[in-house]
């Protein structure tokens, strides 16, 4: 099984790199772990005190659990993956079970700044975007998919988003073994990374 980390800034177009390479690849072959799967449920907390949450921070993050699942998967077995809602800032009651299969991406902003999931990894991804470029991601998508006005987005960008990625994030560019420059409109990066990926599948079977 190889196991693949693919980190970067909010709205680097991670998902996208992740995307552009399943669709190159013989389905079934790849499960995606991502990370916003594994935010702590907190239900028990008023709405108001959710929605403050600092979602680019590690402690926001229930590692135990990922760490838990992959070593699951690398051994045979099935998991459940839980659903995060940022609507509500909670947990669904339901899950997706996620199959063994020869490659696991777990793809996600923090994945490259925690030690022992990074000894997991078999390759280690950091994508790269312009803030500016980011920024305009962020604000199109919060909008789109998350209920949230230009100001609000503008405002928890200030707050919480750049700062955590100057602090948390951008570090983690270190551990790259591949940086991947203009996110998921880098064709010759994302050709070198399913190469590789089918390249191991090849020797794996």
């Amino acid at each position: 099984m190889l196991i693949i980390g693919i980190a970067g800034g909010t709205g680097s177009g991670k998902t996208t790199v992740v995307r552009k390479i399943m669709e190159q690849l013989p389905r079934g072959e790849v499960a995606v772990l991502p990370q916003d799967s594994y935010y702590k449920d907190s239900r028990h907390l008023p709405l108001e005190e959710r929605q403050k949450i600092n979602f680019d921070h590690p402690n926001a993050i229930e590692w135990d659990l990922l760490i838990k699942h992959i070593s699951e998967l690398k051994a045979g077995r099935s998991v459940a993956m839980p659903q995060y809602s940022y609507l509500t800032c909670t947990r669904a009651d339901e899950t997706v079970e996620v199959v063994p299969r020869d490659v696991i991406i777990v793809e996600g902003i923090l994945i490259l700044g925690h030690a022992q999931l990074r000894e997991l990894m078999d390759l280690k991804v950091f994508v790269h975007a312009d803030a500016d470029d980011r920024l305009a991601r962020v604000i199109q998508r919060d909008i789109m998919e998350r209920g949230r006005t230009v100001n609000m987005v503008l405002d928890r960008y200030e707050e919480t988003v750049k700062p955590s990625h100057l602090q948390f994030i951008e570090p983690t560019k270190r551990y790259a073994d591949l940086i991947v420059p203009q996110g998921g409109n880098n064709r010759i990066a994302i050709n070198i990374l399913t190469h590789f990926i089918e390249r191991n599948i090849t020797s794996l079977n």
